[in-house]
């Protein structure tokens, strides 16, 4: 059977036409009334995200930045999908790629880890002595991983002297230095790395961090808000900078920003949190607008003119 009615789909897939049409408008499937094998493919595992919660957008905004980064035509079928937080990844060719932050990620789950933990390695076109510096951030990246801090700043800052241009090592060495609260090194191998690739988002991301670290909060939310830019579907940027807009009092600004993480994660603490800071935003709000009502005074209300009009009598 090379084609299958919209009825067989939703039979196959157990799936109501409800559903099948909130995909359609969401942009996840065109809509049609027959459709392929690879149709049956990409419905499933847009069933399964969607079983896990994952959002609708967060989907579509994954594919299309995938199709751009990878040339593919429909990545939910030429790559493997890997839920990564409240976004998705893409196993291909070996590699595990976030194509929104447009970096690898080093897969320790393939690598026979109990979890796969996410390292940042920049997308880059394969040759030998990109594969060396790799084969040498695998390795800073398993020492940091096994504790070992010291083995971990020396690989990373030999990557570093064979290629000042590689981002990703700035950003790990950057984050051992941050940990120590070493917050001067930390900053400055951040901005390297935001010099590096200026697109680099996880860059300014740690850069707000660190800054925020330092109470310098009108930078950290610069440098906050240039990750949103960069990637506005980045929850964990716009979490932080409702919280470094709600340090300064601006608190409609945070509110934006808490309300932005909710619609991306929807569960989890975080998430709860994000609302609790909303309902109590909300309520200052309110309160606010009875206080300047309460000051209000009404003009009289006008009295209709009268006048007495002497009898003709």
């Amino acid at each position: 059977m090379n084609s299958y009615s919209r009825q067989d789909v939703l039979r196959i897939l157990q799936i109501s036409s409800r559903q099948l049409q909130g995909w359609e408008r969401a942009g996840l499937i065109q809509p049609q009334q027959t459709y392929s094998f690879q149709d049956l493919g990409q419905l499933r595992t847009l069933r399964s995200l969607r079983e896990e919660d994952v959002p609708a957008a967060s989907i579509r905004h994954s594919v299309s930045a995938m199709k751009a980064v990878a040339g593919m035509k429909n990545p939910l079928i030429e790559a493997t999908v890997v839920r990564n937080g409240s976004r998705i990844a893409f196993r291909h060719l070996g590699a595990m790629v976030d194509p929104i932050r447009r970096q690898l990620i080093f897969d320790f789950e393939r690598a026979g880890q109990k979890e796969a933990v996410a390292e940042a390695v920049p997308l880059a076109s394969p040759n030998a002595g990109l594969q060396r510096v790799q084969d040498q951030f695998l390795l800073a990246v398993q020492a940091e991983e096994a504790g070992d801090k010291q083995s971990a700043i020396q690989l990373y800052t030999e990557i570093l002297n064979a290629d000042p241009g590689y981002a990703a090592a700035y950003i790990n060495l950057g984050t051992i230095f941050f940990h120590l609260r070493q917050y001067g090194r930390a900053e400055e191998l951040y901005r390297k790395a935001t010099q590096a690739d200026p697109e680099y988002v996880l860059a300014f991301f740690d850069l707000g961090n660190v800054l925020d670290e330092l109470e310098r909060y009108d930078e950290s939310i610069e440098a906050y808000r240039h990750a949103t830019q960069l990637a506005p579907r980045y929850a964990d940027a716009h979490y932080n900078l409702a919280l470094a807009y709600e340090r300064k009092g601006e608190r409609r600004d945070a509110l934006r920003h808490w309300q932005a993480y909710v619609r991306l994660d929807r569960t989890g603490p975080w998430a709860d949190h994000a609302r609790i800071q909303i309902r109590k935003l909300l309520g200052r709000e309110k309160l606010a607008i009875a206080w300047r009502t309460d000051r209000f005074v009404a003009p009289a209300p006008r009295r209709a003119g009268l006048s007495v009009v002497p009898s003709e009598e």
